[in-house]
């Protein structure tokens, strides 16, 4: 399979804009009321469907080198993708590999949660574990993420990748946040913080919007930047 660096890159941001803009629009109260709780747990079912699919397409970004080292000219050249390949020593390739996994167990909460009526032990188990599960691993991610332009404790407001990596960890905080306060309590089977809860996720998904909708002049900067590389030159025949 071949595919254009900047396709896939913009194609990558397109796929986390509408799954987190799923996530910020299942988060607002009268979106919720106006659809019903199966409407809004479906709605956040789809986000993570979305979710899962940009974050594989970043891990192919980030197992095919050829895909990102690129210049203004070269990205529109279609590349050979590598479907999987371990590159355990590269820090990018830790944050998306982590990722990916993440997502795959908000798909498992996200689903589970259109089940009504279920008892508060099921919710438990089946909602609120994947949820904490994959809001860890998103922390996890988005510290290697860090790590891949830098370092925790530098600050580069103007690089954008900094920029992106940042708001992907403030993300992965409220998400985080949001899944601890969303435990539901055996004893009355109330939530633990319903407001925190809800305005975690609310504040997180805006954070991964933010970030995604960066991940365009991100690329085109990089592109910019990147020196293009001159042909090899011929040796002339005696």
């Amino acid at each position: 399979m071949r595919m254009r660096p900047v396709r896939l890159n913009a194609a990558t941001a397109s796929l986390f804009i509408v799954g987190s803009s799923c996530f910020v629009l299942g988060s607002v109260p009268a979106y919720s009321d106006a659809v019903g709780g199966v409407g809004d747990a479906l709605t956040y079912f789809v986000g993570s469907i979305f979710f899962t699919s940009a974050s594989y397409l970043q891990l192919l970004q980030a197992q095919t080198p050829a895909m990102t080292d690129v210049d203004e000219s070269g990205q529109h050249v279609p590349q050979p993708v590598t479907l999987w390949r371990r590159r355990p020593d590269d820090r990018g390739w830790l944050a998306a590999i982590t990722q990916f996994a993440g997502t795959l167990f908000f798909n498992m909460s996200t689903l589970a949660a259109l089940v009504q009526n279920a008892s508060v032990q099921a919710q438990d188990r089946r909602v609120w574990r994947p949820d904490a599960v994959g809001s860890t691993l998103f922390l996890v991610s988005s510290v290697f993420g860090i790590l891949a332009v830098g370092s925790l404790w530098s600050w580069r407001p103007r690089s954008l990748p900094w920029t992106v990596a940042w708001l992907n960890m403030v993300g992965s905080i409220f998400f985080m946040a949001s899944a601890l306060a969303s435990y539901v309590l055996p004893g009355t089977g109330d939530t633990l913080d319903e407001r925190l809860a809800v305005a975690g996720t609310l504040l997180g998904a805006l954070c991964f919007l933010a970030g995604a909708v960066l991940m365009f002049p991100a690329w085109r900067r990089a592109v910019r930047q990147r020196r293009v590389r001159p042909a090899p030159e011929r040796q002339e025949s005696e």
